[in-house]
């Protein structure tokens, strides 16, 4: 299956008092036609900057994309904002952010919010806009949807302003929704209401989805591929099996010990990962996750690891895999040729 968006070599850095901090080292990956790829990392490992730099939300300056390529169905969009007279943000590409309580304007109703997007990208009339906007606040299973488009966000409950966000995201029936941690804040059931209707919504629409989220159980749930983030980098990607039950980076090993499990049987112990993230003012020449890794050898310091393949789907940033690498870690998938 050919890829939707293709993002090679993206690096995107910020000016601060403090100096240059190196956010996006180099990530590349894909994205498939009505597939979900995950982005799972720790906080501040530059999971939200690559998509808002591809969509060109960074601020510049501070922020400056020094390097990378971003193609959606074959076409640049790496620095701009239209396609062939269509526009990429809103229109081809939505986003869902983080917080829906401060991305919504207080001083409008929600359906005027909606209806905006569709007048500005696909020149609706206000009143057509503000029709469509009740049907797609129904279509993201908001009860009396008219009378709640006239409501203002304060009215609405955090479950309902996110199925709000998420109605302003598909208006236009984007080709990729982008979904930074779409269910943060909420309690576990609204949660689960929240990605039961993403999922029915990729179904109904084909659209394809990247989904940035630090949970793993949603990853779990929502997931076709997975790429693991850690200080700008990704440092393991592939199929969800493959990332969650033959994990072949130790920092992926970590985050799935530090997860919970309801599994009466097994061991309630959770595994924290010590250590803290490297610096990105100044980061280290080698492997960034070699100061917290239980597993590190000498030629991790000095020299930064590429991606070794262990399938055609999966790869994964560790020497371990090396051909000569001698040393085996319970728990890590190896390729053949390192066995």
């Amino acid at each position: 299956m050919s890829a939707l968006l293709t993002v090679e070599d993206l690096r995107v850095e910020f000016d601060t008092y403090g100096g240059v901090v190196q956010a996006v080292r180099g990530v590349s990956f894909n994205v498939e036609a009505g597939r979900t790829l995950a982005i799972v990392g720790e906080s501040g490992c530059g999971k939200s900057v690559t998509v808002q730099s591809m969509m060109g939300l960074i601020p510049m300056p501070p922020g400056r994309i020094t390097s990378g390529s971003a193609k959606l169905d074959g076409a640049e969009i790496l620095g701009r904002t239209r396609i062939d007279g269509t526009s990429i943000r809103g229109a081809q590409i939505g986003m869902i952010f983080q917080d829906p309580m401060t991305s919504l304007n207080p001083t409008m109703t929600i359906g005027a919010q909606i209806a905006e997007t569709l007048q500005v990208h696909r020149g609706h009339s206000r009143q057509q806009a503000l029709a469509r906007a009740v049907e797609l606040l129904a279509m993201t299973r908001i009860p009396e949807a008219e009378k709640r488009a006239a409501q203002y966000p304060f009215e609405f409950s955090g479950g309902m302003l996110q199925r709000s966000m998420i109605a302003m995201a598909i208006a236009c029936e984007p080709a990729i929704l982008i979904a930074d941690e779409p269910s943060t804040a909420l309690d576990v059931t609204i949660q689960a209401q929240i990605l039961d209707l993403l999922r029915d919504l990729q179904r109904e629409n084909g659209m394809s989805i990247i989904l940035i989220t630090h949970d793993l159980g949603v990853v779990a749930r929502m997931a076709d591929q997975v790429a693991v983030m850690y200080a700008g980098q990704i440092v393991e990607n592939g199929a969800v099996d493959e990332v969650f039950y033959e994990s072949a980076h130790p920092y992926t090993l970590g985050l799935n010990d530090a997860m919970p499990t309801n599994n009466p049987d097994a061991e309630q112990v959770l595994t924290p990962i010590d250590g803290s993230p490297p610096d990105l003012f100044d980061p280290p020449k080698g492997c960034a996750y070699g100061a917290r890794c239980p597993h590190t050898m000498r030629i991790c310091g000095p020299n930064n690891p590429g991606a070794f393949d262990l399938s055609p789907s999966h790869y994964a940033r560790c020497w371990l895999h090396h051909p000569d690498a001698e040393r085996r870690v319970d728990g890590i998938t190896y390729r053949e040729a390192a066995s």
